[in-house]
């Protein structure tokens, strides 16, 4: 996938300037970046959900129809709409419409390329209740599996891990990647977690300033510099073999004696 020159304006706000991506194949890349840097925003326009300047290529192509798109590019956001009533299977179902002619029903090798997702995910048995009576965690894995279930050869991710507990968000990451080295899949996710954005995927890029303003292997890019210069975060790195942690510094305790001794009453 080649993003070149991508520009994107909401309102009266130029959200994206210039911005240029390329994801290889197979790679993951993990893109972070300050609130409102606009990762939401390029993760849209990759899906052609938003106007923009610029080109943004798939496969060598431009400008593709939503169906043809669909059966390329699988989205899991942050704030999915889902249907009030349906139930589980029924969603995760939906994933695979794109490869179905319009007026025909789900076939059984599509219930059983969902029933696996659901069974990775750690949904199995959940099929037949209603979607909004999960779990936020469990509704989040039930759109991370209406995602994989479109077999897509690349997978967007935004903040896939919200509202996981921590032994899911290892269990969603670990079978993205699980499936990344099964299938060739091409991952970009964007995450407000920069200890997990450095422990999955290949390379961590920054948004700020509506670009990329670096990109590299994590222990490049996610250091105490960067972050205090992009994020305005004072943390400390501590060097681990599965990527650097990135734990943020305590402020220095304030001295509240002379303070409490300003409030006592005045004598009399």
């Amino acid at each position: 996938m080649n993003v070149r020159a991508l520009g994107v304006r909401l309102d009266s706000a130029h959200v994206l300037r210039g911005l240029d991506l390329d994801v290889s194949a197979g790679e993951w890349v993990n893109v972070v970046g300050p609130n409102g840097a606009g990762k939401t925003t390029l993760l849209r326009a990759v899906l052609g959900l938003v106007p923009y300047s610029g080109s943004v290529s798939i496969d060598g192509i431009e400008r593709l129809r939503r169906s043809a798109r669909a059966r390329k590019v699988a989205y899991v956001p942050q704030t999915p709409v889902i249907p009030r009533g349906m139930p589980v299977a029924d969603y995760v179902l939906l994933g695979r419409s794109p490869h179905r002619s319009v007026f025909a029903g789900e076939t059984a090798a599509d219930r059983r390329i969902a029933a696996e997702a659901l069974a990775r995910l750690d949904l199995a048995g959940f099929g037949g209740r209603a979607v909004q009576s999960l779990s936020g965690g469990e509704r989040q894995r039930t759109v991370l599996a209406r995602a994989l279930v479109q077999r897509t050869d690349i997978l967007l991710l935004d903040e896939p891990t919200t509202a996981l507990d921590l032994g899911h968000q290892q269990g969603a990451l670990d079978l993205v990647e699980a499936l990344r080295r099964e299938r060739g899949l091409t991952v970009i996710a964007t995450l407000h977690d920069l200890t997990l954005a450095a422990r999955y995927g290949d390379q961590v890029a920054i948004l700020a300033g509506g670009a990329i303003v670096q990109r590299g292997r994590p222990r490049e890019v996610l250091t105490a510099a960067n972050i205090a210069k992009h994020f305005g975060a004072a943390v400390r790195i501590i060097d681990d073999p599965d990527g650097p942690i990135i734990v943020p510094k305590a402020a220095a305790p304030h001295d509240f004696s002379q303070h409490a001794d300003s409030m006592q009453a005045p004598t009399t």
